[in-house]
């Protein structure tokens, strides 16, 4: 059996809209599990319930929308 292609829905691109600066180590380090690490990086990350929790630990840092 094929594998199922990706749909656009599939995914959440997140991107660093605020500055690390200032913020608890643990939320710097769920931003660098999404692949953020300054203002304006993005990154397209699966729409599972890992991903949801991880922004929403670090949501007023970040920007989302489905890819």
């Amino acid at each position: 059996m094929a594998p199922r292609a990706k749909k656009a829905t599939d995914g959440l691109q997140v991107r660093l809209v605020r500055s690390l600066i200032g913020s608890k180590q643990d939320q710097i380090a769920t931003a660098a599990a999404l692949g953020l690490k300054k203002v304006g990086d993005v990154s397209v990350q699966p729409n599972n319930a890992a991903t949801k929790g991880k922004i929403d630990k670090i949501i007023h840092l970040v920007e989302v929308t489905e890819a």
